[in-house]
């Protein structure tokens, strides 16, 4: 049998608030909470769980797209007026990277969480 990620827990200040959030920077839908999480659907075999949290870390979240939804996930974090960069320790230089032939970038969620976007 092959391994899959089902789903992550991430925590939040306002989880409710940051599935609307990831859900709309990522093109996705969030549907509303599901028993005490409020989980965004990231494909057929993967959910993001947001769940409120008083204290955690900040983590870091990478996702691989496509082209096109680079594109469009870059579009909607410039129109917000977020800022980015090209890398891990430099998310706010407002640069891409392009690492391995592709492109890539990060940005910060409202609860300090780094998300990764890359191409390659």
């Amino acid at each position: 049998m092959t391994i899959h990620l089902d789903h992550t827990i991430v925590p939040a200040r306002d989880k409710e608030a940051s599935a609307r959030f990831f859900a709309r920077m990522f093109g996705l839908s969030y549907d509303g909470p599901m028993s005490h999480f409020a989980p965004v659907r990231i494909n057929d075999t993967l959910t993001i769980d947001f769940d409120n949290r008083d204290k955690f870390e900040a983590h870091h979240y990478a996702f691989k797209v496509s082209e096109a939804e680079f594109d469009g996930i870059f579009d909607r974090v410039k129109g917000e007026g977020i800022a980015y960069g090209s890398g891990p320790r430099s998310s706010e230089d407002m640069m891409i990277n392009h690492r391995r032939g592709g492109r890539g970038f990060y940005f910060k969620d409202p609860n300090g969480h780094l998300l990764e976007v890359l191409t390659a």
